[in-house]
């Protein structure tokens, strides 16, 4: 189904943002997905297909400079990011009496930052390989890189699962990536401000994001409700990849015991 967003010029198929209406099974319930830095929302698409099936009421928006060319994305900045991913949190709460936040990787990250900045929006998180920081020896030549040459080696396409391609850049934007490390700052600098429930999906083999992210985050968050689990046969895209069934199943069990159904005619 297609969503109220503007049309997005030299959008790739496949990278349309999406939206579905929630049943009676969801109880008023939303999910906000967000997809990864140089990614769309072909990535969380299968993950928000299962939930609507479920019934919950679902949106996932395309950020600002993605889903076209990479040249687009060095356009837009992290501050980009986090209004589009409010704006849909805010379309969203309109229609729903509580909203969980997901995402993968920077998407993760988004979610984090909006349960800072909005906590008594956000009912709960649910994250795939959230980002917060590198521990690779390259990104101290970021800044360097960024002045000399706009694009860099990419980090799409970790899937483990064979013939699956995710549908994102075939170049990292360097520029961009600034942006993205400033958004990793600011969000680490505030992870005392989260208190909402908090479910992590980890892989176990993942070659973008360190396990010291996820570290980081439940270490730093105020929440009391926080569990981990651990992706055995999927790498960073796990959204698509051999564990998507069990992030998909997972999320919905785990919303449902955290987040209760409305009682009849409240």
């Amino acid at each position: 189904m297609p969503t109220d967003e503007a049309p997005v010029a030299g959008l790739l198929p496949g990278a349309e943002p999406f939206a579905f209406p929630g049943g009676p099974a969801g109880a008023g319930t939303g999910v906000l997905l967000l997809h990864g830095f140089t990614g769309s929302p072909f990535s969380v698409r299968p993950w928000g297909e299962h939930l609507a099936a479920e019934g919950f009421a679902v949106r996932a928006p395309l950020l600002p400079g993605h889903g076209t060319r990479w040249q687009d994305c060095n356009l837009t900045t992290e501050q980009d990011w986090v209004d589009a991913a409010s704006g849909a949190l805010d379309r969203l709460s309109a229609d729903c009496d509580r909203v969980v936040v997901a995402g993968l990787s920077m998407g993760g990250t988004l979610a984090i930052r909006l349960a800072q900045l909005r906590p008594y929006d956000v009912a709960g998180l649910v994250l795939v390989n959230p980002s917060l920081l590198t521990q690779r020896l390259d990104a101290k030549l970021l800044p360097l890189l960024a002045r000399v040459t706009p694009s860099w080696a990419p980090i799409a396409n970790d899937i483990k699962k064979p013939g699956v391609t995710e549908l994102a850049y075939p170049k990292l934007p360097t520029r961009a990536v600034l942006g993205l490390r400033r958004l990793w700052t600011a969000t680490r600098a505030d992870l005392g401000r989260v208190t909402a429930p908090l479910l992590v999906f980890r892989s176990v083999t993942d070659h973008v994001v360190e396990p010291a992210s996820a570290q980081v985050l439940l270490a730093g968050v105020a929440s009391t409700d926080t569990t981990e689990v651990l992706l055995e046969d999927s790498y960073h895209v796990a959204t698509l990849d051999n564990d998507a069934p069990r992030i998909s199943a997972g999320s919905v069990d785990w919303i449902r015991a955290r987040v209760p159904a409305l009682e009849e005619g409240a």
